[in-house]
């Protein structure tokens, strides 16, 4: 990361000491924060299990936008049918998809599939399912925006030289689209970063599953939280900044 990006960092994290020191002083409350110190035996043993759960929370992340991406693109490219049937199919899809709250269909996924088609997933693939179907609407209206964004003379230049509509789509309408949308894409991986947290509930050992089983057993669970917070922090910080250079160097 750049200095001025650290910089920021800093600062955001500081603020955040601040004003919890300030509301527990007012609150009276008495801050336990041996539980993640990394200046004792306890604490350093609390941070290594907590930031544990840090590669899986990547891994599922970038697992589901990947899936995501290709669901969103493919529903977006069946948006673009002449078709009506084809293109109400993906409407309605689009629309029931994004009514359903993310938890829900987790919880659905994980326990209600083995039920409705005997099959069983593990907590990991679950979530991964569940985010990337979730998930998917957003994207393809993502897409679709990118691909309305670009030119219509350009796309009719490639008809008039004699290019099919996957040739124009592939060497024409995706590459412009994807610049347009990187941003956006941007945004939603650190949107999907923070809905992978829900995944806990079915037992996926991530950084807030970890949090909540050491709050159980240190009962320190402002100190704790707070930690989480500054992990989330921290991630989606240095997220944000590599997407910012894609961005530059897309742009050049």
């Amino acid at each position: 990361m750049t200095t001025v990006c650290l910089k920021k960092t800093m600062r955001t994290i500081a603020i955040l000491f601040i004003f919890l020191a300030f509301v527990g002083c007012s609150a009276d409350y008495s801050w336990g924060w041996y539980a993640i110190s990394p200046f004792n035996k306890l604490g350093m043993s609390n941070i290594k299990f907590l930031i544990s759960g840090l590669g899986l929370t990547v891994s599922v992340s970038l697992l589901s936008i990947f899936f995501a991406i290709i669901l969103g693109l493919l529903l977006a490219i069946v948006g673009l049918s002449k078709y009506k049937v084809i293109k109400l199919i993906t409407i309605t899809y689009i629309e029931i998809i994004r009514s359903v709250p993310v938890l829900v269909m987790i919880l659905w996924i994980y326990y209600g599939l083995p039920v409705l088609a005997g099959v069983n997933f593990s907590a990991s693939v679950a979530g991964i399912i569940a985010l990337s179907i979730c998930e998917s609407p957003f994207i393809a209206e993502i897409f679709r925006s990118g691909f309305e964004a670009v030119p219509k003379g350009q796309n009719e230049a490639g008809t008039s030289l004699g290019m099919r509509f996957f040739e124009r789509f592939r060497f024409i309408i995706l590459p412009q689209a994807i610049k347009i949308i990187l941003p956006a894409l941007g945004n939603q991986f650190v949107y999907m970063l923070k809905m992978s947290s829900l995944v806990s509930i079915i037992g996926l050992n991530e950084l807030t599953r970890k949090a909540n089983e050491l709050v159980v057993s240190q009962y320190r669970p402002l100190e704790i939280y707070t930690f989480l917070v500054l992990e989330y922090l921290v991630l989606i910080l240095i997220i944000s900044y590599f997407v910012r250079r894609m961005e530059r160097k897309l742009s050049n």
